[in-house]
C-alpha cells in the first residue's frame, strides 16, 4: 500500500497537483506555483478526468461534487494525497485510500462562517416567511388591511422563546448557536461524540438522545457528516418524533434526510416547513 517517494528538485519535473471538481485555483495557485504544476479538471466523475492527471498527479484537491470509490482511486497511478476542501469526506472511500497508500485530509474550518450565516437565513425565512412575502409582491399582491397582512403572512411565527435543536455540534453548529441566541432562540444540541462542558461555555443546553432533541425542538437543524450509520437520519420514524408543526433545516448533507418521507410529512402538515440547502441527488430536479 506504500507508494514510492516523490522525486522533486532541479533534476526532476515539478509534481502535478489537480483540482478535480472545480476550475477556480486562485487560492491554491499562489501557494503552490513554486512547488508544483497546478491543473484543474472541473469533472463530475473520474471518466471526465484527463489521462495525464490519472497517470501523473501526486496530489488531488476536491469539493463534494465528485465521488471517489475504490475503483476510482485505483485509476490514479501516482496519487499520494487527497485534500477535501471542506469538513466532510463521505464522498471518498477512506478505507480504500489507506490501503492504496493515499493520505486523505480535510479542512474542518472551510466555509464555517458562510454556512452558519446561510443556516440562520434559512431559519429566519421559515419563521418570518420572507421568501413567500417577496413572491407575493412580485405577483402583484396588494395588502391594504391587517386581515390581508395576516393572510399573506400566514404561518409566520415569533422567534423569541422558540427552541432550536442542532443535530451535531461541530464548528458550524457552534457558530449557528451564537447567532441564534442573538435572535432569542433557546438552543439545544445532540452530539454523542463531544465531551461534556462545551455547552456551558456557549450557554446552550445539551440533550443526550436524538429523541429528546426532536421532541423538544420547534426547529431542527442538521450539522453532521454523512456516514453509513446516519443515512436518512431524518425519516418517517424520526419525523413522527418531532413536534407537530416543527421546521427542518439541512445545510449539511443531502443523504441525512429521506426526502420522500419529508415530502409526505409536509403534505400532511406534520412538518410546517423545510429548508434544504443540500439534496441526496444533486443537481436537484423538481418532479
Amino acid at each position: 500500500g506504500i507508494r514510492p517517494q516523490i522525486m522533486n528538485g532541479p533534476m526532476h519535473p515539478r509534481p502535478l497537483v489537480a483540482l478535480l471538481d472545480g476550475r477556480d485555483c486562485t487560492v491554491e495557485m499562489p501557494i503552490l506555483k513554486d512547488l508544483a504544476t497546478v491543473a484543474f479538471c472541473d469533472a463530475q466523475s473520474t471518466q471526465e478526468i484527463h489521462e495525464k492527471v490519472l497517470n501523473e498527479a501526486v496530489g488531488a484537491m476536491m469539493y463534494h461534487t465528485i465521488t471517489l470509490t475504490r475503483e476510482d482511486l485505483e485509476k490514479f497511478k501516482a496519487l499520494r494525497v487527497i485534500v477535501r476542501i471542506g469538513s466532510g469526506y463521505d464522498n471518498i472511500d477512506i478505507k480504500a485510500a489507506g490501503e492504496l497508500g493515499i493520505a486523505v485530509c480535510n479542512i474542518p474550518s472551510a466555509a464555517v462562517e458562510e454556512t452558519a450565516d446561510s443556516t440562520v437565513c434559512h431559519v429566519l425565512n421559515l419563521y418570518r416567511r420572507n421568501a413567500w412575502l417577496h413572491q407575493a409582491l412580485r405577483e402583484g399582491t396588494r395588502v391594504q388591511s391587517v386581515e390581508q397582512i395576516r393572510e399573506v403572512a400566514s404561518g409566520a411565527a415569533r422567534i423569541r422563546g422558540e427552541t432550536l435543536g442542532l443535530i451535531g455540534f461541530g464548528r458550524t453548529a457552534q457558530a449557528v448557536a451564537v447567532r441564534a441566541k442573538a435572535f432569542g432562540f433557546n438552543v439545544i444540541f445532540y452530539d454523542p461524540y463531544l465531551q461534556d462542558g462545551i455547552e456551558r461555555s456557549l450557554g446552550v443546553q445539551r440533550v443526550y438522545t436524538l429523541q429528546d432533541l426532536l421532541y423538544q425542538s420547534d426547529c431542527v437543524s442538521l450539522h453532521c457528516n454523512l456516514n453509513e450509520h446516519n443515512h436518512h437520519l431524518i425519516n418517517d420514524f424520526t419525523i413522527k418524533q418531532m413536534r407537530q408543526g416543527a421546521f427542518l433545516v439541512n445545510t449539511a448533507r443531502g443523504g441525512l434526510v429521506d426526502e420522500k418521507a419529508l415530502t409526505q410529512a409536509l403534505k400532511e402538515g406534520r412538518i410546517r416547513g423545510a429548508a434544504l440547502d443540500v439534496h441526496e441527488s444533486e443537481p436537484f430536479r423538481y418532479s
